[in-house]
């Protein structure tokens, strides 16, 4: 069986010794670059590679750019190559912050064609909570021939964000926290608001008490009342750099609702920009 969403702690468990598994420590911290790695040394799933954010899942980025830029589609083939991936192998990507950066490298898997890759539910902490081992030497792997199939049709740019909105054409969800989307706090970027038009759907939304996300149709009623009647494929998804705005798209596909894109520079980018208007409170 193959894992496009979500893959919990048992099943996990039960492939743990297939070859074609393939398990990614996509722990990190935005104050603290280093400290996913030094977490990784210190204990991760049996087996699991590491993969950090500002490295292998982004591009360097310049003035013009958000934080976490796109990787070049021949880069990223190259970073997943060395990771052990190709179309056979079945990817599980976890974090310890809800999937909140494990789900970019679900987005990003999908973005170059490979559909075989699922979020641990739960994360490290479900894996911990269970009682099942941990390993603190690095892991390694053999690496295989990932070829991409990048597509230009699920994301978007600044320009495309400000004529769909411009012409009432996207529902635009943003991930941050309310504080930042409304303007009060600010620790990262240029100028602090939101985007204007932007609605605020904090990813922690789309998880329970435990850091599990919650079931599909729960989900997909929240999803609604912020679509109000529109379809899914008009979500944008943004946030501050592009990447717990994937943790909204896993969950729209968790839910059903299919088709929704990434504003990849989102706030990052567009508050760099002072033609760009911001808006700020609710």
């Amino acid at each position: 069986m193959d894992y496009e969403t979500l893959i919990d702690v048992a099943t996990l468990r039960s492939r743990l010794s297939d070859p074609l598994m393939r398990v990614i420590d996509c722990r990190f911290e935005l104050g603290q670059p280093e400290s996913g790695r030094s977490l990784y040394l210190q204990g991760h799933i049996p087996g699991a590679l590491y993969a950090h954010l500002d490295e292998d899942l982004a591009a360097p980025r310049t003035p013009w750019s958000g934080r976490h830029p796109l990787p070049d589609p021949a880069n990223l083939a190259t970073t997943f190559s060395r990771l052990g991936i190709d179309a056979d192998v079945q990817v599980v990507a976890y974090d310890d912050s809800g999937g909140a950066y494990a789900a970019r490298l679900w987005w990003l898997l999908r973005w170059l064609g490979h559909r075989r890759v699922a979020v641990l539910d739960g994360g490290f902490s479900a894996w911990k909570a269970a009682g099942l081992p941990a390993l603190i030497a690095a892991s390694s792997v053999a690496a295989r021939r990932f070829e991409p199939s990048a597509s230009d049709t699920q994301h978007v740019s600044a320009d495309d964000l400000a004529d769909l909105l411009a012409t009432q054409r996207c529902v635009l969800l943003d991930a941050r926290s309310a504080e930042r989307f409304e303007g009060r706090i600010e620790p990262l970027d240029p100028r602090a608001g939101h985007v204007p038009g932007a609605q605020s759907f904090h990813f922690a939304r789309n998880l329970n008490a435990d850091g599990q996300f919650l079931p599909a149709a729960q989900l997909a009623e929240q999803f609604r009342r912020a679509l109000r009647g529109r379809p899914p494929a008009s979500v944008i998804a943004m946030c501050g750099s592009g990447v717990t705005a994937c943790h909204n798209l896993l969950a729209l596909e968790i839910a059903g609702l299919t088709g929704g894109r990434l504003y990849a520079g989102s706030f990052s980018e567009w508050s760099r920009d002072a033609a760009r208007p911001i808006a700020t409170g609710p």
